[in-house]
């Protein structure tokens, strides 16, 4: 299992858009990609999930990744957090 913690720095958090995003990203994945926030989990793959969470900018949240192709997805989910959140 590989994990990380991120920051949101969008002024919106994750909001309509930018969940779609992520879970089109981690729907490319076998593996499990889970989000937690303020002890709430959300499967990454499940949109309406994803923006239950209430994320907004500044908060903290951490994704565990664990499956067959976690490495490969662990980079995708990292670089995607960086570029578009």
């Amino acid at each position: 299992m590989k994990s990380f913690s991120y920051t949101v720095k969008d002024e919106l958090g994750i909001h309509a858009r930018p969940a779609g995003l992520l879970v089109k990203e981690a729907k490319k994945f076998t593996s499990s990609i889970t989000i937690k926030k303020d002890g709430k989990t959300a499967d990454a793959t499940r949109l309406m999930a994803v923006m239950g969470m209430g994320v907004k900018c500044g908060n903290t949240v951490e994704l565990e990744i664990s499956g067959d192709d976690e490495d490969a997805a662990y980079d995708a989910m990292k670089t995607f957090f960086e570029t578009n959140l």
